[in-house]
């Protein structure tokens, strides 16, 4: 495997810092921590490159706040000029190391994502009798942070980027405590290892792709699975023989044990595929592809709230557009129209500018 090194005076030019910047206000160009920043913009960039070159950097606090739909998670919100670190050393590392990971891991991939993962379920689905369809229990707040820093020095040998990778990864914050035991661990064990990756980071989305790709390599290598697909913490094998998926399922069980790691007790089954899978959102059958009702849930509640703020002013008409068309073409992956009709016709914001439209 080659381990890349002389990293870090890339990741400290100035093109790379502007960029990542650039990257980093995505969508959040008017909010006031934005703001600040760019009011002296040069002169903060110049400021991060200057602390990461004399190596005196370091973290600020994470925010945090908890989300309930579609379940409980603990979302953490590093300060911006964090942020603009982390897509500075991003724009290096993930183009390099990406390329080692099987192709059919899809999370935070560029042109890879959700609904070219939900094609490929598709079509391994329809194509065999039983799936083995798995869940990493509690997988973000479970990663071994000694753990992950062996596997990403197995990527990399430039002794700064690794300096820099790891400050991250220990001033991470504190996450949801879980308490897991493996062969050979004492009573205290899994409470003196640190654990756990903020979600909110756009490293811990990246990281969390390191920590599992020799897993991904382990199935298609050694357990030989033709057809098996990754999207984060979720993954399924699929097979004509059931024999080949339980005997696979023991050995699954085996190596995640290596990396602290457990299946979802509820969330992993082997099954027929012919009585369909969820994945994504969607419920994958023989002959369609139905959107799950939870997710329809959340479509219409959105949709509800969008029309109470475009009633009072509080969005455009072009952003929501933007929001529909967007939700629009994602319902499109699935056999939908009658229930895009039914919902996008029953929700109408009255306005005369939309008239016309």
């Amino acid at each position: 495997m080659k381990r890349h090194g002389n990293l870090f005076p890339q990741i400290l030019e100035w093109e790379n810092l502007l960029l990542a910047s650039r990257r980093a206000q995505k969508g959040k160009r008017f909010r006031d921590n934005v703001l600040e920043f760019n009011h002296q913009r040069e002169r903060n960039l110049f400021q991060i490159q200057e602390e990461l070159a004399n190596k005196t950097y370091c973290p600020g606090d994470y925010k945090t706040f908890r989300i309930y739909d579609p379940k409980p998670r603990l979302i953490s919100a590093a300060p911006y000029r964090d942020r603009i670190v982390h897509h500075a050393l991003c724009n290096i590392i993930i183009p390099l190391i990406d390329r080692s990971f099987i192709a059919d891991t899809y999370a935070n991939r560029k042109e890879y994502g959700t609904h070219r993962a939900l094609k490929r379920f598709v079509k391994f689905a329809r194509s065999s009798r039983y799936i083995l369809q798995c869940d990493i229990r509690k997988y973000f707040p479970s990663i071994d942070r000694e753990i992950l820093k062996t596997e990403i020095r197995r990527k990399i040998k430039c002794q700064d980027t690794l300096w820099l990778i790891e400050l991250i990864i220990d001033r991470s914050n504190p996450q949801e405590e879980v308490i897991h035991y493996f062969p050979s661990d004492a009573l205290l064990t899994p409470l003196l290892r640190l654990k756990g990756l903020p979600i909110g980071n756009l490293t811990s989305q990246f990281f969390a792709n390191v920590y599992l790709d020799r897993f991904d390599h382990f199935i298609k290598e050694k357990l030989q699975a033709k057809k098996y697909l990754r999207y984060v913490d979720d993954f399924a094998l699929f097979s004509d023989d059931r024999e080949f998926l339980v005997d696979a399922r023991e050995a699954i069980v085996d190596y995640l044990a290596t990396l602290r790691l457990q299946l979802h007790p509820v969330k992993s089954q082997l099954f027929e595929t012919e009585y369909g899978a969820s994945f994504l959102g969607f419920r994958v059958l023989p002959d369609r592809i139905r959107v799950r009702n939870d997710n329809v849930r959340r479509g219409r509640s959105r949709l509800k709230q969008m029309q109470r703020d475009y009633a009072k002013g509080l969005l455009s008409l072009g952003e929501v557009m933007q929001r529909l068309r967007s939700w629009d073409a994602h319902l499109q992956h699935g056999d939908t129209y009658r229930l895009r009709r039914c919902i996008f016709d029953f929700h109408t914001f009255s306005c005369p500018l939309i008239t016309d439209n």
